[in-house]
């Protein structure tokens, strides 16, 4: 069983986060996306990608000019940012919003943009207009690439500030203190609860998914750590039925960003990869003392993204245990 180490010392210039300040953080986050709406929210943006992208440029309205259709442009990735953060969300409107900003871009910024960035702070998720408005573009207008930015992906662009800067993102002090936070991510919530409805016991002769055993391997994960790996590998695909459907592939693969965002961080100040796994269960769960049916849920989900190669590394070719050793 994977099992509580030390908290985690994190990034700041010159300073260390713990996990119960990047939970704090989090905590922050939710509450600003809960009470910022169109203006406010624009503002928020533009601190966050300002603080993020050198290369962003905050469109601002400019008289008669408007902002051109585009509140944010970045330069070397030729991204531009449509913000849309409405206090009541009506189908209607943002199909007039999104349809109108993708016009205006298109006739007033030809040449600046080759991908098309719909920002948005509903935070239960991408709404089903939205999900046909990204489709009907994509295939009407070949030349751009489209997108959405929403809160799952507003985070992790704050999860990768370091302390002062996030400070200033957030509006608010980040404290040194201890805290316990009963859940890690709440967005996945809902799957660790239908895990926890339609996990069984599994069967310990069931064939593996096609997963290299070398991958354990490679990242040193041995001992209760490799078997809780291996017990969750065998009902990884509760995970993939949970995430069936155009809407829930998007949501999927938002969250397997957070998670390759975390692992990244963790696998830089942590070199054990048990400390590793420490922090992405903390990540699932938060630091409080989870009951045995919910910790066995969340190793099923980490079993999945490991799975998957979006936490740890995947051994390149041609290599065999005893040869090489990651560092």
């Amino acid at each position: 069983m994977i099992g509580p180490k030390l908290f985690l010392p994190f990034v700041r210039q010159g300073e260390c986060m713990r996990y119960e300040q990047r939970a704090y953080a989090h905590v922050k986050f939710l509450e600003l996306m809960a009470e910022l709406y169109e203006n406010d929210f624009e503002d928020f943006f533009h601190r966050l990608m300002c603080s993020r992208y050198p290369d962003f440029l905050d469109v601002r309205t400019a008289g008669s000019l408007g902002d051109m259709s585009a509140d944010g442009l970045t330069l070397h990735s030729r991204r531009l940012y449509a913000c849309y953060a409405p206090q009541t969300v009506k189908p209607y409107k943002i199909r007039e919003k999104f349809e109108g900003d993708l016009a205006g871009a298109i006739a007033k910024r030809s040449g600046q943009f080759d991908t098309f960035v719909f920002v948005h702070n509903d935070r239960r998720g991408l709404h089903p207009e939205v999900t046909g408005l990204l489709s009907a573009a994509a295939s009407n207008t070949p030349s751009l690439r489209f997108e959405q930015m929403g809160v799952r992906r507003l985070w992790q662009e704050c999860l990768r500030l370091d302390l002062m800067t996030a400070e200033d993102v957030l509006r608010c002090e980040i404290p040194i203190k201890e805290m316990t936070f009963g859940i890690g991510m709440d967005d996945l919530e809902p799957l660790l609860k239908q895990l926890q409805e339609r996990r069984r016991e599994p069967d310990p002769f069931m064939s593996l998914p096609d997963v290299p055993i070398e991958k354990l391997d490679f990242n040193r994960i041995d001992g209760e750590e490799r078997e809780d790996l291996l017990r969750g590998m065998r009902q990884s695909h509760l995970v993939d039925a949970f995430y069936e459907g155009t809407m829930r592939e998007l949501e999927h693969d938002e969250v397997a960003e957070g998670f390759r965002v975390y692992y990244q961080q963790m696998r830089r100040e942590w070199p054990d990869p048990e400390d590793v796994l420490w922090q992405l269960r903390m990540y699932v769960l938060g630091n409080a003392q989870p009951r045995p049916k919910v910790l066995r849920a969340a190793l099923v989900v980490l079993a999945h993204f490991f799975e998957r190669c979006d936490i740890f590394e995947a051994p390149p070719a041609g290599w065999q245990p005893g040869l090489d050793i990651p560092a």
